[in-house]
């Protein structure tokens, strides 16, 4: 993402391996949202809407016939460097472009849409034409542009009540924003076991060493970070065990 010594970072600066672990992931949205999704549409008309980014560098073309319409929602918080944290030099959030494709790749459309608060009526007449929304809007982050959050969470409330997906729904971000809300469904079929939350220092250790050596990681702070406080860590030489629980790495894997 954009900081002071990488200024001009964008898309295609991502390491290719770590680009095509996203992309499965972006793949996997795609599938996941067109098994939702259940009448065809066309490509929405957004051209009353500021247009934020300078590029789309990385998106896929739109389908001719989409099976469903589709709209990214994120936020450019106008008084910070490049727009926030999270984002590519060109105003788009880092996953963005994966997302989108992995709608596109599944035959939907996805356009990329950015919310101005000054527009905010004008924002949701456009939200009412699409099939689904992806929220990419970061905790925090419209009320630093200037916005107001529950008008926003309203709006898309709105949005769900004329039947239309919002991906996830502000009451989805409230109850279960914070990350320690996916260890609470890591038991479920929507959630991975080995998903964990640590509280000390000792906790850390034990834990994370038993799910390190089951498969690669991504460490978090607890609630939003807009892209900072994040690490994937991997095992250099790539030996997983095959169940969780087999076996703990140690220090110098």
């Amino acid at each position: 993402y954009c900081k002071d010594d990488t200024p001009n970072a964008c898309f295609f600066d991502i390491a290719t391996e770590d680009l095509k672990e996203a992309q499965g992931y972006g793949d996997l949205m795609g599938q996941k949202a067109l098994g939702i999704l259940d009448k065809a549409a066309n490509p929405v008309s957004v051209s009353g809407l500021t247009k934020v980014a300078t590029d789309n560098l990385g998106l896929l073309k739109q389908p001719a016939n989409p099976a469903y319409k589709t709209g990214l929602a994120q936020i450019y918080v106008r008084s910070q460097p490049y727009g926030g944290s999270d984002k590519s030099s060109n105003g788009h959030r880092y996953d963005s472009i994966p997302f989108a494709n992995g709608m596109i790749n599944a035959g939907m459309s996805c356009q990329l849409i950015h919310y101005v608060h000054q527009e905010h009526v004008k924002f949701f007449e456009v939200c009412r034409n699409f099939d689904a929304i992806i929220v990419r809007c970061n905790p925090g982050q419209i009320k630093a542009d200037g916005g107001d959050q529950q008008k926003f969470d309203d709006g898309m409330r709105d949005m769900r009540k004329l039947g239309i997906q919002v991906w996830p729904s502000p009451d989805v971000m409230e109850f279960m924003g914070a990350k320690d809300a996916l260890c609470k469904v890591a038991t479920l079929n929507i959630g991975l076991e080995d998903t964990l939350a640590y509280y000390s220092p000792a906790e850390f250790s034990a834990g994370f060493k038993k799910t390190m050596a089951f498969q690669p990681r991504v460490i978090k702070q607890n609630r939003g970070s807009s892209g900072e406080g994040i690490w994937i860590v991997k095992l250099k030489s790539g030996n997983y065990c095959k169940t969780y629980g087999e076996r703990s790495c140690s220090d110098d894997e």
